[in-house]
């Protein structure tokens, strides 16, 4: 027997499951957290002028560091919410299965 817990998830992977898969989805969800994880880096190199021993990064390093830090963000925010797509699909077809299971037994 299925949990009201599981029951609302079912109803709402249900709908929600072909939303989520697309990759505009992903990367709207994903890439605030993206950015976050990017975050240290970007600050680093764009301060870089406090700490005076720090070897000189040009304008257009500086650029290139950027578009690799954007880029990582990217990656790992779509990266994660693949991730999450799969273990939600993974949970919803194992609940499938056990309510068919159960649907069965009585």
């Amino acid at each position: 027997m299925l949990t009201e817990h599981e029951m609302r998830f079912m109803r709402y992977w249900e709908a929600n499951r072909e939303k989520k898969k697309h990759f505009s989805s992903m990367l709207a969800g994903g890439l605030p957290v993206g950015l976050i994880f990017s975050l240290p880096v970007l600050l680093a190199v764009i301060f870089h002028g406090w700490y005076k021993s720090m070897v000189y990064i040009s304008d257009a390093q500086l650029f290139v560091v950027m578009i690799t830090v954007l880029a990582i963000a990217v990656f790992y925010g779509t990266f994660r919410m693949k991730f999450k797509w799969e273990q939600n699909e993974q949970l919803y077809k194992e609940l499938k299965l056990r309510q068919s299971a159960d649907d069965a037994a009585h």
